[in-house]
């Protein structure tokens, strides 16, 4: 296989060797995103550090490096991190091309709407971090003890915890898409998350406590959507098992008599 993989149709076969040249060439492709994605990101790297120093104190906004070679491996690591962000779409592309053929047309039209459902909540956690947790929590570390340190903040130190506190609040978010997963799997249902809703959100409260954020008002704002996405979480769960009953009742009267 000489040129760029195709995705292979739902009746057709193909060799072992077949399968391993498409995945050889799919990843080419993904390595090749992933290079592209870098390079443009680290000619644009200058405006993705002042948006990630956005959530800083305006007087803290210039973070400081020690070394030499700091300044630039910490801008490059910094475009490799959003270059796989802007090559994300055509990896996952790319392995869902490879993957979906085992797939019947129904599962797999299933399978995306749930991706686009877990992109959605990652993108709605990546913007209420940013946006609402990232600056009250910055501010108020920061402003921490200011009599007795002199607070300097080192720029790997500073965009580690910002990709962390970032990566934790979108886990959060998909919560949603584990209830989903276990509902399917059959280890859990509505019945039962209603049944310890108390417990339930005795944990959401303890995840909320333990994120960044100790100030009452902060706590109170990653509280509320956690909540909320228990609540949701109930209410899929429901939802998702009316519809495996309906399919199983259809499999059962299409059936053999």
């Amino acid at each position: 296989m000489g040129r760029l993989p195709t995705r292979l149709g739902h009746s057709d076969e193909a060799t072992l060797v077949e399968h391993l040249d498409e995945l050889r060439w799919r990843v080419v492709v993904m390595l090749a995103a992933l290079a592209l994605g870098t390079a443009v990101a680290f000619a644009f790297h200058g405006h993705i550090l002042e948006w990630l120093n956005q959530p800083l104190p305006e007087a803290r906004r210039h973070v400081v490096t020690f070394g030499v070679a700091e300044p630039f491996t910490v801008s490059l690591t910094v475009s490799v991190y959003a270059g796989f962000l802007l090559a994300l779409p055509v990896i996952l592309w790319q392995l869902w091309s490879f993957l979906a053929p085992a797939l019947d047309p129904k599962s797999e039209r299933r399978v995306l709407g749930l991706a686009v459902f877990a992109a959605a909540l990652g993108a709605a956690g990546i913007a209420f971090g940013y946006l609402v947790l990232l600056p009250r929590a910055i501010h108020w570390l920061t402003s921490y003890d200011q009599a007795q340190f002199h607070i300097l903040i080192r720029a790997q130190d500073y965009y580690k915890f910002v990709s962390t506190v970032l990566l934790g609040i979108v886990c959060v978010f998909e919560l949603p898409m584990v209830v989903l997963g276990l509902v399917y799997l059959g280890a859990l249902t509505s019945r039962q998350l209603r049944r310890h809703r108390r417990i339930g959100y005795f944990i959401v409260a303890a995840i909320a406590l333990a994120l960044p954020g100790p100030d009452p008002v902060t706590t109170a704002l990653e509280l509320l959507p956690m909540w909320l996405l228990f609540e949701g979480s109930i209410w899929l769960a429901a939802l998702t098992e009316r519809r495996i009953a309906k399919a199983l009742r259809l499999a059962t009267a299409s059936g053999p008599t």
